[in-house]
């Protein structure tokens, strides 16, 4: 049994024979899918991207995810009555014979009241000094256990975040992608945003199917 905090990229790729590609079309297609974003969501994106700036150095993971990263979620809004985002519950699944199993910080999961099927992973909020574990490989297992749960019938999406950047990520079968940091303290928060609301779009459609 492995627990997704010890995971490693290194570790995964030698258990499950993964692969790394550089460049995935269903990553860069949602990276570069568009969607509309309103005057508040800006006015507030700033606050908060300011907010980032005064304290991303000083901030410890749980002071980061309650200060930044869940208001930034929770503006993208993935509460429906088909999915919605849940933070640290329990999952887990079997993958070629090994049980990887744990608490990812945040996922949007099919479900009301409690996670079914996951659809995305949001693993490791690190803070940005001195950060513990390879965030990407965690991810990375939830994901697989993300993978086996709902039968390998479409991709499965994931981000990780290390003080102010964030790395979005995808996985389909036995090979993954990672994309380049968004800092979250210049521009890019409005991408990040953007992306987020993507990948809402995105998983309505599969809670359709």
């Amino acid at each position: 049994m492995l627990n997704f905090r010890e995971c490693t990229l290194v570790k995964l790729e030698k258990t499950f024979g993964l692969e790394q590609l550089r460049t995935c079309p269903v990553l860069e297609e949602w990276l570069n899918g568009q969607a509309d974003m309103s005057d508040f969501e800006q006015l507030v994106l700033l606050r908060f991207r300011e907010k980032l700036r005064l304290n991303v150095y000083d901030w410890n993971e749980t002071e980061l995810a309650y200060n930044f990263i869940g208001p930034v979620i929770a503006l993208a809004d993935f509460t429906t009555r088909k999915f919605n985002f849940f933070a640290e519950r329990l999952f887990g699944g079997i993958v070629e014979g090994i049980e990887l199993s744990g608490k990812p910080d945040g996922m949007v999961a099919s479900g009301f009241r409690e996670p079914e099927k996951p659809y995305f992973c949001f693993q490791e909020y690190k803070k940005e000094k001195e950060p513990e574990g390879d965030p990407a490989g965690q991810t990375l297992a939830a994901m697989l256990a993300a993978q086996e749960i709902n039968e390998y019938k479409h991709p499965v999406y994931g981000c990780y975040v290390k003080g102010g950047l964030w790395y979005f990520m995808t996985l389909e079968n036995k090979t993954y992608c990672i994309s380049e940091g968004y800092l979250a303290t210049r521009d890019d928060i409005f991408d990040i945003f953007r992306i987020l609301k993507v990948l809402k779009q995105i998983i309505t459609k599969l809670a359709d199917i």
